[in-house]
């Protein structure tokens, strides 16, 4: 056989490289096949389930969230709902609405939280939503209670020669503004919304645990407890984490341990495609951090043993 000529090789060459390309687009037609028989939540076929929901750092209200947590109220398929916890807090208004959503969930569905690592002020706001609370043994949560935070500005301004002018409709319009020193009238205004905030928090508390509101506001005094500490006071109902949690679902709500566990997080809202498209958001875009308001958060420097 004579030898082949340079285009000949060339020809075979560009040959291979196009049923390479062929065969590659394939495999990802059948994998996105697959992917579409999966719904947002990862149920096939009409499976039962039970939905992990993953709740970590800064909480915020969360739109996306609510709905996710509307969709599983709404599935036949899901028999109960985990609600994963390793947070610092975050927002006031945010750890009251997944407080409220987690609370009507649980009006419909078996609804437990499982306390990771950090579960501290508006984390274990949340928390107070389902049915029950568990934790492990070394676990930090408590930290009940509201924080506003604000800084005087004004003698470094001073220094740098900068005089602020803030022209407003009443002298409390604004308060706290670092760029102006804090009056008695303004600090009592700043200090009536955190008590109020607080007492809706202590409400909270005595109305979910079933406790005395004497001895709520007795454990709202900020402090952190570990689990154990947690539970001898009445805060949670158990440690053991998940392996607890699923025990007490089988136990008590007829939810066999066997049943599989599916990880939903609201970056699945849009199913598989949205999820992959929002990941890709992320990576390509910074994400802002909005605050809105007052906050219940727990110091996140101290981190105890993962």
């Amino acid at each position: 056989m004579p030898p082949a000529d340079s285009d000949s090789l060339v020809d075979r060459r560009r040959l291979k490289r196009r049923l390479s390309l062929w065969r590659t687009l394939a495999v990802v037609a059948a994998m996105a096949a697959a992917a579409l028989a999966i719904d947002a939540e990862g149920d096939i076929f009409g499976r039962p389930y039970v939905a992990r929901l993953w709740v970590t750092g800064f909480i915020s209200d969360d739109s996306q969230r609510d709905e996710t947590l509307a969709r599983l109220a709404k599935d036949d398929d899901v028999k109960a709902v985990v609600v994963r916890i390793d947070s610092p807090g975050g927002s006031v208004g945010g750890g009251e609405a997944l407080y409220r959503t987690l609370a009507d969930l649980a009006a419909k569905k078996p609804t437990v939280a499982v306390i990771g690592s950090l579960g501290t002020s508006a984390a274990y706001m949340a928390a107070l939503g389902t049915e029950r609370i568990f934790v492990r043994d070394s676990s930090v949560t408590g930290s009940i209670g509201v924080i506003m935070q604000t800084a005087d500005v004004t003698s470094l301004l001073d220094r740098l020669g900068i005089k602020p002018e803030t022209i407003k409709s009443a002298p409390l319009k604004a308060v706290p503004n670092p760029v102006e020193t804090l009056t008695p009238e303004g600090r009592e205004a700043a200090q009536a919304i955190v008590r109020d905030l607080f007492e809706q928090f202590v409400d909270m508390v005595a109305l979910r645990r079933r406790m005395e509101r004497a001895d709520a506001l007795r454990y709202a005094d900020g402090r952190v407890f570990t689990g154990r500490q947690a539970k001898a006071m009445g805060l949670v109902d158990d440690t053991g984490g998940e392996t607890a949690a699923r025990a007490w679902l089988a136990e008590t709500k007829a939810v066999p341990t066997t049943v599989r566990a599916v990880d939903v997080r609201p970056d699945d809202a849009g199913g598989w495609l949205g999820a992959t498209l929002h990941a890709i958001g992320k990576s390509l875009f910074s994400e802002r951090l909005s605050i809105d308001g007052p906050i219940a958060v727990w110091h996140p420097g101290l981190r105890v043993g993962e």
